[in-house]
């Protein structure tokens, strides 16, 4: 599944739109590299994203499409959140 896509579906981030965003300033990262919003996510893999004032990285759970549309489906666990002032580049 796309990145910009499994970001949405798993509830990360409110719209897909944002999550090409974000990906395109270098706000996310996947196994700790750079990735497009077309970069493919599989189970396993380690996702980093910066939001304004946190830096969130998650382990996929579950990159299926049709599993992620349903409700209630964990598709991801937190590994670790970190505080990060504005002014700090969080990667």
């Amino acid at each position: 599944m796309r990145l910009d896509k499994f970001l949405k579906l798993a509830r990360l981030v409110k719209r897909r739109t944002i999550a090409q965003e974000m990906i395109e300033l270098g706000a996310v990262r996947i196994n700790e590299r750079g990735c497009k919003s077309s970069s493919e996510v599989h189970e396993n893999n380690i996702i980093e994203i910066a939001y304004i004032n946190r830096v969130l990285k998650i382990k996929v759970l579950c990159a299926d499409e049709n599993l992620l549309k349903r409700p209630h489906t964990i598709s991801w666990e937190q590994i670790s959140e970190r505080q990060v002032k504005p002014d700090e580049k969080p990667f």
